[in-house]
């Protein structure tokens, strides 16, 4: 597969995500790495973003929240390179109502190959590595030829079942010919051992009857 190149400017634009029982943990962390967070573009999920904005001091662009389609919006910018870094502590011992969401943005991190890091420790070395205040360009796997690939539908779709169909058909009728044939056959044989069985049967009963008249004379 070829791949393409995508840039990351020196400020980087992260999404930080949490979910509830998270949100202190993200917190914290943010709060220790506020300096290095403060010249990059960050982004934030529902309440997040509203602690995060209150605790930081600086801008948070502030998406909806996850269950409500923050995480969807999230992916969406991914997708678009408006999102080139994410930072999510989710909650692995608690279900979530929209899990679906959750594995579709993590899916779309790694579709699109950008740094992600879902616990404390992995966040640390991320935010600490040199590349962080550097440009780096990212390798893409070019999906042109995905795009493009060639669908069937329509009358190509439809004539190529009609002729699945049609060609059953010929193979029923001539199944239930060859059975209809077979029995047939059958028959013939069964009826043709019917009348030698009887004619056997006479010619042995006549037999002995001849001979013992033939006695008595």
């Amino acid at each position: 597969m070829l791949y393409k190149k995508i840039a990351m400017e020196h400020d980087k634009k992260i999404a930080l995500v949490a979910h509830d029982n998270k949100k202190r943990d993200l917190v914290e962390w943010a709060k220790y790495n506020r300096d290095l967070l403060a010249h990059h573009d960050v982004f934030a999920t529902g309440t997040t973003g509203e602690i995060l904005e209150q605790q930081l001091g600086f801008k948070i662009t502030k998406l909806q929240s996850g269950p409500l389609g923050g995480d969807q919006q999230v992916g969406a910018r991914i997708t678009e390179n408006k999102i080139d870094f994410l930072i999510f502590f989710w909650d692995p011992l608690e279900p979530m109502p929209h899990d679906p969401d959750v594995k579709a943005l993590l899916r779309m991190a790694v579709v699109w190959n950008i740094p992600i890091a879902c616990n404390r420790a992995s966040a640390d070395f991320m935010i600490s590595s040199p590349l962080m205040d550097g440009e780096y360009d990212r390798l893409v796997p070019d999906y042109e030829g995905y795009r493009s690939r060639k669908i069937i539908v329509g009358d190509g779709l439809d004539q190529d079942g009609g002729d699945s169909g049609e060609e059953k058909e010929h193979e029923a009728e001539d199944s239930g010919g060859g059975m209809e044939q077979a029995a047939e056959d059958s028959g013939e044989d069964m009826e043709s051992d019917a009348k030698n069985s009887g004619a056997g049967m006479e010619h042995d009963a006549q037999g002995p009857g001849e001979g013992a008249e033939g006695n008595g004379g």
